[in-house]
């Protein structure tokens, strides 16, 4: 399978940006306990209004218990940290192929906005160099990243818990990869 990666070639450092308002209200909440390094609780808001095929393979995703105890096995300062790797990425075992896969569920068309930029909190969709390619990994901005705009699907929004995301054990390898023991998604839950 290819590698999911962001193919993001440079990185942009921008002082501290907020993510931009979702049309038409909040959607349900993704929520995220973060064990290692980082320790807590994140609640993304998702954003059906933007992103429907997204949200509803991350919300499936989430009820059946698949991102729990997945690792952050992508993590750049100044970037982004990247999860959701339901194949390989599980914490405990050979977490070395993380990024690499996906889940069971099909693939899912690119769903991009013109209304909403990548900055700080702001949470997107990792694909390989198909735009439609995008699974099950998704990764969450620590700053400007409005060079990804029109590049990769926005799906939500951290509005709780950006200071966990924060805390999160950078990657020290190649492309950003976390070497030794990565933080975990210990368990994820969706809020309606």
């Amino acid at each position: 399978m290819s590698r999911k990666l962001i193919l993001a070639v440079a990185l942009t450092l921008a002082g501290p940006a907020v993510a931009q308002d979702a049309p038409d209200g909040p959607g349900p909440n993704l929520v995220i306990e973060i064990a290692g390094q980082a320790n807590g609780t994140v609640v993304i808001d998702l954003l059906p209004d933007v992103a429907p095929k997204h949200v509803a393979q991350i919300v499936a995703l989430a009820k059946e218990g698949a991102y729990d105890n997945v690792v952050f096995h992508r993590v750049i300062d100044g970037f982004m940290a990247q999860t959701g790797d339901v194949q390989f990425g599980k914490a405990g075992g050979d977490t070395t192929m993380a990024g690499r896969g996906g889940s069971t569920k099909p693939d899912i068309p690119a769903e991009f906005t013109d209304t909403l930029s990548f900055q700080r909190g702001v949470v997107g969709m990792a694909r390989a160099q198909d735009p439609n390619s995008a699974n099950s990994q998704f990764f969450i901005t620590f700053g400007d990243a409005s060079f990804l705009d029109g590049q990769y699907t926005i799906f939500g929004k951290v509005i709780s818990g950006m200071e966990v995301v924060d805390a999160i054990k950078r990657g020290d390898g190649r492309n950003g990869e976390v070497s030794g023991t990565p933080d975990v998604m210990t368990k994820v839950t969706v809020q309606e």
